[in-house]
């Protein structure tokens, strides 16, 4: 009944529309009680995860001057998509990604939000555990003091990464709120710190390895580093529900938050990406703690910040886990109260379908490159610019605002286009860059 009202003219029945979603708002599920300080910690949390591992391997890929002018372009085109999903939130007083598809598109744009955002986060969630699936095991090994694996089941990344999401991602996720996680996001951010202050260091502490440094740039080599970039700033599920959350939600308010938080990460992503690969310069693997572990696997420093990163990884997924659970309880569940059994049942299934991921996958740098690909123009570029087109009627078509959301949305179809292009060409003609040969 409510498709077919909508495939008849939405537009008509926007009171209709604007009602349910008012009401999903001020449910006792999304209250407006978190800090501006707390959501700033949230999504700087979503914004900033393993992601940043790879950024001097990209660095590696692009030359120094390149990188900066795609990492600049990507962080100011993220600001400005954010822009446009709160305008379109304003306009029509929604703050589900979900129900802006819907009042854009109908039923349809519901579900393919929702489809998006779940496709994008579960590679997020899937990226995080790799770290834990990896490196737990060397952590472990070191504190023992063991030059190698005897095999032991606690060596084993596939049992700890399964430990790690029943004991400590599963409660954190099972909160009812994700304001609620802004200490814990608050510490996440604390350790990533340290690891930058570590990589710092490490710069002025190793000597450069290599005798002879090659400037020759391989064009394929290049073909993971955009979606790479684009994957590191890709915070857009998150906007909505922490703007729900927000205590005095404004647009200026959410869009304040969204500056400082995108301005401090790309500030991180920067000075972590520069003296990350002038560590290694292009022996960068695309995991740049593996790189480290090959000059020294049982140094104190290195074993410490794989102890912080492992925390701040484990401490980012139950935030991203919280959009994914929130369009799927819109999508099946769309006028329904909260139920404990709903919301336990969802984040299980979650961290199940993650974990799967991550036992069978064997290469970071695929998550990486196909989600950066794939999920995160549509997030950053096309279904804001989308969205704002539809939505917004208040301006006309020819209008400039308008014009400019059509050729951002047309750069996300472009970006998606080339990168899956560029990783297809990779896979038939390029060579294994990640770890050796």
């Amino acid at each position: 009944m409510e498709l077919q009202k909508l495939t008849n003219g939405h537009h008509q029945d926007f009171q209709h529309l604007e009602e349910g979603c008012v009401s999903f708002i001020s449910s006792d599920f999304f209250e407006g009680k978190t800090s501006f300080g707390m959501s700033v910690f949230n999504l700087s949390n979503a914004i900033m995860g393993s992601g940043i591992l790879g950024l001097s391997y990209a660095m590696a890929n692009t030359g120094i001057i390149l990188f900066l002018v795609l990492l600049t372009s990507i962080a100011v085109l993220s600001l400005y998509s954010v822009h446009l999903l709160l305008r379109s939130a304003e306009v029509v007083g929604i703050r589900a990604y979900e129900q802006l598809g819907k009042r854009a598109f109908g039923h349809p744009g519901k579900i393919l939000a929702a489809v998006v955002i779940t496709m994008h986060n579960i590679g997020a969630m899937s990226s995080y555990l790799f770290i834990v699936k990896y490196e737990l095991p060397l952590v472990i090994q070191a504190f023992l003091g063991l030059q190698h694996s005897s095999g032991e089941w606690f060596l084993n990344g596939n049992y700890l990464i399964i430990i790690v999401s029943v004991f400590i991602i599963l409660p954190l996720a099972l909160m009812r709120q994700l304001g609620y996680l802004g200490y814990t996001s608050g510490f996440s951010l604390t350790c990533m710190v340290f690891f930058l202050i570590s990589v710092i260091y490490k710069k002025f502490n190793i000597p450069c390895p290599f005798d002879v440094i090659s400037v020759t740039l391989v064009v394929f080599q290049t073909a993971y580093t955009v979606p790479i970039l684009a994957f590191a700033f890709v915070c857009h599920p998150e906007v909505l529900p922490i703007y729900t959350e927000l205590r005095n939600p404004t647009k200026r308010r959410m869009q304040a938050i969204a500056n400082v938080s995108i301005l401090g990460m790309f500030v991180m992503y920067l000075l972590t990406a520069i003296f990350g690969y002038l560590t290694f310069y292009l022996n960068t693997e695309a995991e740049l703690l593996h790189t480290y572990s090959k000059v020294d696997p049982l140094d104190t420093l290195i074993l410490c910040v794989r102890l912080a990163v492992l925390v701040a990884v484990t401490l980012t997924v139950p935030v991203v886990l919280f959009p994914i659970r929130r369009a799927l309880l819109q999508l099946l569940f769309p006028d329904k109260p909260f139920h404990w059994l709903r919301h336990i049942s969802i984040a299980l299934c979650l961290l199940f379908i993650a974990n799967l991921l991550v036992i069978f996958v064997p290469n970071i740098r695929d998550i990486f490159g196909i989600i950066g690909a794939t999920s995160a123009p549509s997030l950053i570029f096309i279904l804001p610019g989308l969205f704002y087109i539809r939505i917004v009627s208040t301006e006309p078509m020819k209008s400039r605002p308008k014009i400019q959301a059509a050729c951002f949305t047309a750069l996300g179809f472009i970006f998606m286009s080339m990168s899956l292009t560029f990783i297809t060409l990779d896979w038939v003609y390029g060579e294994n860059r990640s770890g050796g040969h």
